[in-house]
């Protein structure tokens, strides 16, 4: 019974974790070196999205009913499971990103807004942009036309000024 009662807390952190969470993914990270995971931990942690080592048992025990829950298949070997509650695509984009060059960092599985994705539909998924990239790519492409109807006002006026005074 004190195993049992040691475990509780764990499986309550993950849970918290989960709760109201946008996306979690799972990696399997043996391989990578102090330096690489120092590194990728800071840049999981300036996004906002917890990284954690858990056993994958309370791993099991706290995504048991929840919306995660399909990837408790996956739960073999040591993993880390990356965790947003802000940017759904965060964790993929930055974990596959790292990947690139941290060839020992694994994408296993991820959920994304409540549905499950294999290593190749997160890797997918990694492609989309942030919520402020797509938000500040829609106001550029919205401020360009404005800009140059500006402009071509502009020019209207400063040509019939120059008529009016001829």
């Amino acid at each position: 019974m004190a195993k049992i009662e040691l475990k509780q807390p764990i499986v309550e952190e993950i849970k918290a974790q989960l709760q109201d969470a946008k996306s979690a993914v799972i990696v399997d990270y043996r391989g990578l070196t102090v330096e690489q995971d120092t590194r990728l931990r800071k840049e999981l942690r300036e996004a906002g999205v917890a990284y954690k080592v858990y056993k994958n048992t309370m791993v099991r025990r706290a995504i048991e009913g929840t919306e995660f829950e399909s990837l408790k298949d996956d739960l073999e070997g040591p993993n880390a499971i990356a965790i947003s509650k802000d940017d759904a695509t965060a964790p993929a984009r930055i974990l596959a990103k790292f990947a690139k060059d941290a060839e020992a960092l694994e994408i296993k599985c991820g959920v994304v807004e409540g549905t499950y994705y294999d290593q190749a539909g997160i890797k997918t998924i990694s492609s989309i942009p942030s919520r402020e990239e797509l938000l500040s790519k829609l106001l550029g492409s919205l401020q360009s036309p404005i800009a140059n109807f500006a402009r071509v006002i502009k020019q209207i006026a400063e040509q019939q000024d120059g008529a009016a005074e001829a």
